[in-house]
Order: C-alpha cells, then sequence, then structure tokens
C-alpha cells in the first residue's frame, strides 16, 4: 500500500499529470495563468535536462544493491527532475494567491514528491534535496524577472517576438549539444546497465534527441503565446459545456502531432521540430480553432492582455 501511495505522489510530480493539467488550465480555465505555468515548467524541465547530462550522476538502485528501483528508469540522477519541476510548478501556481491553506497543500505536495522518489528507489536524498534547491532557485528568478521581461517582450512586434521565440529555443539547443559533447567517449558502466535492465529498462546512446525536444518545446510555446496575445486574443471563460467541449477538440490535434512524432522518429531536427508544432498547437492553433467552432469567443480585453499582471507589478513598485 505505502509504495503505490508513492506511485500516486511520484506521478503527480511527472510530466504525465502536469502538461494535461497546465493545458486543461490555459484553455478551460484561466489563460493567462496557464500560459505563465507552461512557461515556467518548460524553462526549469530543459535546467533539469541540462544539469542531468552536466553532472551525468547514477540513480541509487544502479549502484546500491540493496535499493529496489521500482521505476525502470535509465536517465541520470541529478539533480531529481521530479523534485525540482514541483518546487517550480506547485511553488509558481502557489505564488498566485495568498489562502495559506493552497500553500500549505502546495509546500505538502512537493514535500511527498521528492520523499516518494527516495521511496522508490529512483534518487537519493541528496539528488531530491539538490532538485528542491534548484527548483527553488529557478521559481525565485522567475518570479523576479517576469514583471520586467513578460512586459517588455510584448511591447515587441509579432515578427520579433517570433524571433526571439526561436533564438531562445536555439540557444537552449546549442547548451545541450554542448552537454552531450562534454560525454563524447563516455560509456555506461556494465553494472549500471545490468540494474536498468533488470528493473525493466532499456539502455539508449546518449544523443541530443531529448534535449532537442525540450528546445522545441519552449520555442513553440513561446511563438504560439506571441501569436495568440497578438491575433486571436482568445478567452478561456464561457459555459461548462463549452468548455469541456474544448478538450477532447484541443487533444485529437495533440494526438495527431504526436503520432507524426513517431512517424518522424527521434532524430534532433525532428523531435525539435514535433515538439515545436506541439507547442504552438497548444498555445495557438487549438485557440484558433476553438474560436472558430465557437467553443470559446475572443476575449473582450486589448490582446495584449497577458501582459497586464506583469504591468501591474512593474507599476506597484515604482
Amino acid at each position: 500500500m505505502l509504495t503505490g501511495a508513492m506511485h500516486v505522489l511520484s506521478f503527480i510530480g511527472s510530466a504525465a499529470f502536469y502538461l494535461p493539467l497546465l493545458v486543461v488550465l490555459y484553455w478551460c480555465v484561466d489563460a493567462r495563468l496557464g500560459a505563465r505555468a507552461a512557461v515556467v515548467l518548460s524553462l526549469g524541465s530543459i535546467v533539469n535536462t541540462w544539469l542531468k547530462l552536466l553532472f551525468h550522476d547514477p540513480r541509487p538502485f544502479w549502484t546500491d544493491p540493496s535499493v529496489t528501483g521500482h521505476e525502470p528508469r535509465d536517465s541520470f540522477g541529478m539533480p531529481s527532475g521530479h523534485a525540482q519541476n514541483a518546487a517550480v510548478t506547485w511553488g509558481f501556481l502557489a505564488s498566485r494567491t495568498r489562502r495559506r491553506l493552497l500553500w500549505a497543500g502546495a509546500l505538502l505536495l512537493v514535500l511527498g514528491i521528492g520523499v516518494s522518489r527516495v521511496a522508490l528507489g529512483v534518487h537519493s536524498a541528496g539528488q531530491v534535496l539538490a532538485g528542491w534547491g534548484i527548483g527553488a532557485a529557478v521559481l525565485v528568478l522567475v518570479l523576479r524577472l517576469e514583471p520586467y521581461v513578460v512586459p517588455w517582450w510584448f511591447r515587441r512586434t509579432l515578427p520579433v517576438q517570433l524571433a526571439l521565440s526561436l533564438a531562445v529555443g536555439l540557444a537552449f539547443l546549442a547548451g545541450m549539444w554542448a552537454a552531450v559533447q562534454s560525454l563524447d567517449g563516455w560509456r555506461w558502466p556494465a553494472t549500471w546497465v545490468r540494474e536498468i535492465v533488470q528493473a525493466g529498462g532499456s539502455v539508449e546512446p546518449i544523443d541530443l534527441g531529448e534535449g532537442a525536444a525540450a528546445a522545441g518545446g519552449l520555442f513553440g510555446l513561446l511563438a504560439g503565446l506571441s501569436y495568440a496575445a497578438h491575433r486571436i486574443g482568445f478567452d478561456a471563460g464561457g459555459e461548462p459545456w463549452r468548455r469541456l467541449a474544448r478538450i477532447p477538440v484541443g487533444a485529437a490535434g495533440a494526438l495527431g502531432l504526436y503520432v507524426l512524432g513517431l512517424f518522424l522518429g527521434t532524430q534532433p531536427a525532428q523531435a525539435f521540430a514535433v515538439h515545436a508544432l506541439l507547442g504552438l498547437w497548444a498555445t495557438a492553433g487549438a485557440p484558433e480553432l476553438f474560436v472558430r467552432l465557437r467553443l470559446a469567443g475572443r476575449s473582450s480585453r486589448a490582446p495584449r492582455s497577458l501582459t497586464r499582471a506583469g504591468e501591474e507589478a512593474v507599476r506597484a513598485r515604482q
């Protein structure tokens, strides 16, 4: 029973939970909050992927016979992505409210997710602590810079924003390439491979595919949000049935792109392109379709309403 509870907590800290949650938040509840949270999570995930390549630290069950790996993980362990992303995502969402109960709930989730990773044998306590620390640092940096960066970004013309989106994605891709190059000549220790296989996993050569996917996703996310703010003015409100109807419509488009990705393969260029398309679909393509199908309306606010939260924070400091 305890292991089952740990698996549940671990799932709540995984991309399989966060991505649908944030997509539904953006499509059906609060587009501004969903957009910001998605960008923060994407940035945190890229940082985590880069650091794991940089440290290439083993997971506990790879090296310690007394530890049982309850998940067949074949990625490096330092820092814990679950712990880091939990601190970033739940911390960011909690920062949008002053309710102590929600803050307490977010803190318990962050702690529980970290503990679950140790209990499942896929991270050491040090890797989880590092994940929390790095996640907290990313969160603080985002909260400090957001009120200035977001208004600055949306004061640029749309072509400039799209160019900046691509530049950011390519810059992170270059960082991933450098991290992969630093492992040139590195080989998986036989003992690590054996433990991964015994846990039900498989070991693949280290390449740029995962990093390219993360960088492409960020590019698509930024470009899509920029386009949506300038040209769509999507309103996530509306009657409950309209909000719920958006989910299968948007999910069908995402599924089609996912299948396309399976067909194209996992080479860096293809991974970058497919995940860029997924980001563009989630943030701009699906909202435009919702409006055209009359499942959503256009916002009565200015098209650049995504900038308002940041602008208000800047004015408060002046």
